[in-house]
């Protein structure tokens, strides 16, 4: 693994991934530059080696491969100079012709919450300038925080930042409404939670390492004919598919709308 540096050390991703490849090993706190907005830190994720840059250039100056894990909006103030160093972008809406201009090899991932316990898919793209080596590295880096799959056109990267790159959100808008639904029906706060989560996280742990098998578990329930085929019916009626497909349909199409701006 090369001398690593993330811009945005400290935030959500890309705090996550400095705990990820220290923890794992996968580099030596000495091999980690750090730059943040509020300056360098006594202790990192209990690590005290790690180098703090005094600013992009300094980071640049000192690294082979740049992360850039801020948000899209302060990619301009930015004024990365990266030539001849591989970079690996967080950004949504940051598309490879403005990252260009940093004078770098150029890598977009799209990784998502779960990368703060290590359960991300983070599927990334590769512009022709890319080396396979380039591309270990790249997939070393994302094993700090999850799994992987190198995409064929950059345009997949606005359908993942929809879908995978939401992370929680859509579980999270369904247990809210399993739960208002249930507080309505005179259950109490804890209890309506807790049933929420039954079935929002235990019952997705069913799927975990077989989701391609989903329409089969539906099938099987419908099949039983009993209180869950009548929900599931009534869901779908209701145009509960339509809702999914038009919320990341537009999710999509403001990623792709950022990054023509």
């Amino acid at each position: 693994m090369t001398t690593v540096g993330i811009i945005g050390a400290t935030g959500w991703l890309g705090s996550a991934l400095g705990a990820g490849l220290l923890s794992r090993g996968l580099l030596a706190p000495h091999d980690l530059v750090l730059l943040n907005r509020s300056g360098p830190r006594p202790d990192y994720h209990g690590y005290a080696g790690v180098a703090w840059a005094s600013d992009v250039a300094d980071l640049v100056a000192r690294c082979d491969t740049v992360v850039v894990s801020v948000r899209p909006e302060d990619w301009a103030g930015l004024s990365l100079r990266a030539g001849g160093r591989l970079v690996l972008s967080f950004m949504a809406g940051v598309g490879a012709g403005r990252l260009a201009s940093c004078g770098g090899r150029i890598v977009r991932a799209m990784p998502n919450a779960a990368a703060e316990i290590g359960a991300s898919y983070s599927p990334f793209w590769a512009d022709a300038a890319v080396t396979d080596a380039d591309r270990g590295v790249v997939r070393r880096l994302l094993s700090a925080i999850g799994t992987t799959d190198e995409l064929a056109a950059e345009t997949d990267i606005d359908l993942m930042t929809a879908l995978p790159g939401s992370g929680a959100a859509y579980p999270a808008l369904m247990a809210v409404a399993m739960a208002d639904f249930m507080r309505a029906h005179g259950m109490s706060e804890e209890i309506a939670w807790r049933a929420a989560e039954a079935a929002v996280c235990g019952g997705a742990q069913l799927l975990a390492g077989r989701i391609a098998e989903a329409p089969k578990l539906l099938a099987a329930y419908r099949d039983y004919r009993g209180t869950t085929a009548a929900g599931l019916d009534t869901a779908e009626a209701a145009g509960f598919g339509r809702a999914v497909a038009a919320a990341l349909a537009a999710a999509t199409e403001t990623a792709r709308r950022m990054g023509a701006e």
